[in-house]
């Protein structure tokens, strides 16, 4: 009897080391890193049993790496295209989880001011047209500010980035130039600049370079402290990138039923232009399903506990009719 016991004990501590085991593997954007990081710490801190661990190493990274099945979940800035969904051997999910926005961070010697900058301003910057800070276009913009004789450097993403994927997405529509010659793509052939891997490594390249400018998702820019530009919107307002003004860029889009929406260069005078939302990619059918329930126990626990988490690190919650849509959707998980 002893033994029987003996051996009944060993099975339930086998079984629940088993589930203390459960890993979840996810990769992809450094744009919501910040907050995912955050979320699956505070989902891990509830179920002690699941963690999920996740690699921000960008956009088109996480999408190949969920197409090749090495991981469980992936993450992007930029929705797949339709050549991707099609590749993919299973259906894929595109889930909003955040709003972000993406600002043109700079350092500029001796000047301390929050700049302006209009489309074309930034489109001619990062097409190389625009070569020194105190070319006229600049200054027009800003009066009253005392530009150096300096030369810009331009800082982009080196990887594919759903964060340059929303910079050129942006630059695409206000830029015919910017259109015709470089598109808008997680990876980009830049006519110009320097390459950083993740926002951490272009906010990196900024602060170490005088002359430096690029593109930053916000938090980014407000952790290390990098000065950012306000930039005038669609309707010719000057705006800051802010939770409001991130929120103001959603207010105006009608969300597809497949969620893939772009919201750069949003009408309306309070939106921010380089705003988007970024996405989990989730399979609709896990290869295990009990890692699928995770999935959508955590999307879940996400919009129930999550969002209230997202302003301290400058994201907007998603819209409450978004919200909505984004529960019947998790519902196909499995």
């Amino acid at each position: 009897m002893n033994r029987l016991l003996k051996v009944a004990l060993c099975v339930a501590l086998f079984s629940m080391c088993a589930v203390a085991q459960v890993n979840l593997n996810g990769a992809g954007a450094t744009f919501p890193y910040p907050i995912y990081s955050k979320w699956f710490s505070e989902f891990h801190k509830a179920n002690p049993n699941i963690q999920i661990n996740y690699q921000s190493i960008g956009s088109g990274g996480g999408i190949r790496q969920l197409m090749e099945g090495t991981v469980d979940f992936g993450a992007s800035d930029g929705p797949m295209t339709d050549e991707q969904l099609a590749e993919a051997k299973f259906k894929i999910l595109h889930v909003p989880t955040v709003l972000g926005s993406v600002v043109p961070a700079y350092n500029i010697a001796g000047v301390a001011q929050e700049l302006k900058f209009t489309p074309d301003v930034l489109a001619g910057i990062f097409l190389g047209k625009i070569k020194n800070w105190n070319d006229p276009a600049i200054a027009k913009a800003n009066p009253g500010v005392k530009f150096p004789n300096q030369q810009i450097v331009v800082a982009h993403r080196s990887d594919g980035s759903g964060t340059t994927y929303v910079f050129t997405d942006y630059l695409s529509k206000v830029s015919p130039e910017w259109q015709k010659t470089v598109g808008k793509n997680t990876s980009v052939k830049w006519p110009t600049g320097i390459g950083g891997k993740g926002n951490e490594g272009v906010a990196g390249t900024i602060r170490q370079i005088q002359g430096a400018i690029g593109y930053i998702e916000l938090i980014y820019a407000v952790q290390n402290n990098i000065p950012f530009g306000i930039v005038q919107n669609a309707a010719g307002v000057f705006v800051k990138a802010s939770l409001d003004s991130t929120t103001a860029a959603a207010a105006s889009a009608k969300m597809p039923a497949d969620f893939r929406v772009s919201i750069t260069n949003a009408p309306g005078k309070n939106a921010y232009p380089i705003a988007s939302y970024t996405w989990l990619l989730v399979p609709m059918q896990s290869k295990d399903a009990n890692k699928g329930k995770i999935l959508k126990d955590f999307l879940s626990w996400m919009l129930d506990k999550g969002e209230p988490m997202t302003g301290p690190l400058t994201y907007a919650p998603l819209p409450a009719a978004v919200s909505k849509m984004v529960r019947a959707e998790i519902q196909q998980i499995h």
